[in-house]
């Protein structure tokens, strides 16, 4: 290994751009097509199939239009819907009832604007898998029977959210729904400050900034490796939570190998249906020394397993956390990307959740936390990304933004860097016949008191990979 100065970062960086690198698992994102065409003429168009000032729960119906002059690949295009949460910590559903590209291409998540509003301080984001297709050129989506509710299912209020049109009994143009490619927005007018510049200005520069940095390539031997410890990493062999009572958590189950000439870590859980048989495993840092700036890592989630019969609750994860000093603490902080692809916690089906917590308590249970989710499949590679400022926690995948949390759950003490795989429980899959499942995580990098964008993330990783370097922590202990 070789330590490698943000100078020569930056240098290998910009050389990278230029080389076509063989890691698969690094393929550099395409191109959005059609995105300077639509700008010119992508609508929405919106009517409500619940008027009242007050509903058991909103529904905005949606077509997208496209009145430009090349087709639009969808899955390109993100539509905002804005409204004012019911209270501070409410959470909402997203459900589609029927839709002309069918509801499996459609996907509502939900987020904080960077400026909340009276009018403004959460947004329901519909995107569209690649199934959806493309529009041409005078061709709409069709309907998009789409609703949210309260998770608890308490009425909600929608006479004071921005985007909702009481008297809009019939589709047409609606201006106060905006429509976004590439960072962009090409169609209406989000509620004050919060245009085309949220979550990120798509003009910044790809240049990665200065600051304290952690980079790991996770290029080790084994879990054995004294490199592992020397980098500050602990590999998990403690008994207790998360997942099933009496597990084990067991490091031999941490590996690395070669994928295309790069080290790729796997972390394997495996069960046979009952606690004494399920081995869980985690990988976390040792030093709780990381707050505000940038988090990013590569990782693979699996829908299957490498074995055995299918079904089991599981949940793969890249996340940040400190110790709970006492119930409902005020200064514990976690931040979480959390995939469960054979659903659990109430969710029927596979579902993405990026949660950003404030405090809880054990028992009896109570959670202060903010979360956006998506129910779709992820499996394969994913570049996760959460940065956290003085004002916000913002998370994004594969370089779209994904949710925004607000200020009330900013950390107030620093935190681990942590990867886990384990199960929920053993009701998911009630076979005896052993089975395990695989997460890989590709490398992670934090970049103290720095907000960079997915872009930026990918550059500077280019960079340390040019030139070389599978490790550098400049991140000072505290």
């Amino acid at each position: 290994m070789r330590k490698l100065t943000k100078s020569r970062v930056r240098a290998a960086a910009a050389a990278a751009v230029t080389v076509a690198l063989s890691c698969t698992a690094l393929a550099a994102m395409p191109a959005s097509a059609g995105a300077a065409s639509a700008a010119d003429g992508l609508v929405v168009q919106y009517r409500t199939s619940a008027a009242g000032a007050t509903a058991d729960q909103s529904e905005p119906w949606l077509k997208v239009r496209n009145n430009g002059s090349a087709a639009v690949r969808l899955s390109d295009v993100k539509v905002r819907y804005y409204f004012k949460a019911d209270s501070a910590s409410a959470a909402y559903r997203f459900a589609c009832s029927w839709a002309v590209k069918g509801c499996a291409n459609i996907t509502g998540t939900f987020g904080t604007p960077a400026n909340p509003t009276a009018t403004a301080d959460r947004y329901l984001e519909i995107a569209f898998t690649a199934g959806a297709g493309t529009l041409a050129p005078g061709a709409d989506t069709g309907d998009m029977q789409l609703r949210f509710h309260q998770t608890n299912w308490q009425p909600l209020g929608q006479s004071d959210d921005y985007s909702f049109g009481r008297e809009r009994a019939t589709y047409g143009d609606w201006s106060r729904i905006t429509a976004h490619i590439g960072g962009a927005t090409v169609w209406g007018e989000a509620p004050g400050g919060n245009g085309p510049t949220d979550p990120t200005d798509p003009t910044d520069p790809t240049d990665p900034a200065e600051g304290p940095t952690l980079f790991d390539d996770f290029n080790y031997s084994g879990h054995s490796d004294p490199r592992i410890a020397a980098n500050g990493w602990s590999v998990r062999a403690n008994s207790g939570g998360p997942g099933v009572p009496g597990a084990n958590w067991v490091p031999e189950n941490v590996t690395f190998a070669s994928q295309s000439g790069n080290s790729v870590m796997n972390l394997e859980t495996s069960t046979a249906g009952t606690a004494a048989s399920t081995e869980q495993t985690e990988i976390l840092t040792r030093s709780m020394k990381f707050r505000n700036g940038t988090y990013a890592a590569r990782v693979k989630f699996s829908d299957a397993p490498r074995s055995g019969p299918d079904g089991d609750r599981l949940v793969q994860t890249f996340f940040t956390i400190n110790d709970l000093k006492a119930p409902m603490a005020d200064d514990y902080a976690e931040y979480d990307f959390e995939y469960l692809p054979n659903g659990g916690w109430g969710e029927p089906a596979n579902i993405l959740y990026t949660t950003s917590w404030e405090t809880y308590r054990p028992d009896p249970w109570e959670a202060v936390n903010q979360h956006s989710e998506a129910r779709q499949s992820y499996a394969g590679w994913h570049d996760l990304v959460v940065t956290i400022d003085n004002d916000a926690i913002t998370y994004y995948v594969d370089g779209q933004h994904f949710g925004t949390h607000g200020a009330a759950y900013l950390p107030e003490r620093p935190m681990s860097i942590n990867f886990n795989q384990w199960l929920i429980d053993l009701a998911g899959q009630t076979s005896t016949t052993p089975r395990s499942y695989d997460q890989q995580v590709d490398y992670v990098l934090h970049v103290k008191d720095q907000v960079l964008s997915p872009a930026q993330v990918g550059t500077l990783v280019n960079g340390y990979r040019a030139a070389g370097t599978t490790f550098e922590d400049t991140v000072p202990n505290v």
